[in-house]
């Protein structure tokens, strides 16, 4: 991991021996397993924004934890080309994703997000790196005034396996419909008996700030681009309004959503 997420690592680890207790112990006050805090402290696994979140609630911090993983997600972890976007996503008060191919990063667990990197483009360390950085990122869904976050994707996405690893898709989508129920997600659906629709050209994602500047973000094998001028942002708009149009509603996209998690047990 990058020395950002480090360092919230370490002040993990402070807060947990400044207390005395041993991990078997913190384990049990956050309510997850000794492994899992086992392998945040030893880096090898991520801190995410569920597992600071239940150290701020645990030990009524205010939020302290949270916050810190706010400042510093994808500070050292994210490649350079991603990280002006990372603080425009930061600072965004509605963010509006469609994915034709894989579940949004925003709403990843760490072992989808691992298979998405797999095959051979990275290194191990290349992957922790990213992988670290993307679950980071999700704090800002946990954060006390969170954007709306609105995600539009094709039902392909649901139904794509890992291979050989069933699970992995079935533990994401419990956390699609985890996430969908909150006030501020909102996760629609494009059908497959749409059939070819605009939209499967590719990924791409809209963010307003507070200050009514919009920006929007596409990305390819290649490079993800940054867009901010005013006609390829109203590309994007339309193309956005082309995508939802062809999604279900809320209630019927979380049907189908629940009815695919069904086939995955």
């Amino acid at each position: 991991m990058g020395t950002a997420i480090d360092l919230l690592v370490e002040e993990l680890i402070e807060a947990r021996t400044s207390r005395s207790a041993t991990q078997e112990e913190w384990a049990r006050a956050i309510k997850f397993s000794p492994t899992h805090v086992s392998s945040v402290e030893t880096r090898h696994r991520p801190p995410t924004a569920d597992y600071v979140a239940a150290i701020d609630k645990a030990f009524s911090t205010g939020g302290t934890y949270s916050r810190l993983l706010l400042k510093l997600a994808g500070l050292d972890a994210a490649p350079i080309w991603l990280q002006d976007w990372i603080e425009i996503e930061r600072k965004a008060v509605m963010l509006r994703w469609f994915e034709p191919a894989y579940v949004p990063g925003l709403l990843q667990t760490e072992a989808y997000a691992r298979a998405t990197l797999a095959g051979g483009r990275f290194t191990a360390e290349e992957i922790d790196r990213h992988v670290a950085s993307r679950l980071s990122r999700q704090a800002i869904l946990t954060r006390e005034k969170p954007p709306l976050f609105i995600a539009v994707i094709d039902e392909a996405v649901l139904r794509r396996p890992v291979p050989e690893r069933p699970e992995v898709l079935r533990e994401q989508i419990e956390r699609i419909i985890e996430l969908a129920e909150l006030e501020h997600v909102q996760v629609q659906v494009v059908p497959a008996s749409t059939g070819i629709y605009l939209g499967m050209a590719g990924q791409f994602i809209l963010a307003d700030l507070p200050d009514n500047r919009r920006f929007g973000h596409a990305d390819n094998q290649l490079k993800a681009q940054l867009v901010d001028r005013p006609d390829d942002i109203a590309n994007l708009s339309r193309m956005w309004e082309v995508v939802r149009n062809h999604a279900l509603p809320l209630r019927p996209s979380l049907e189908l959503i629940r009815e695919v998690a069904k086939s995955w047990s």
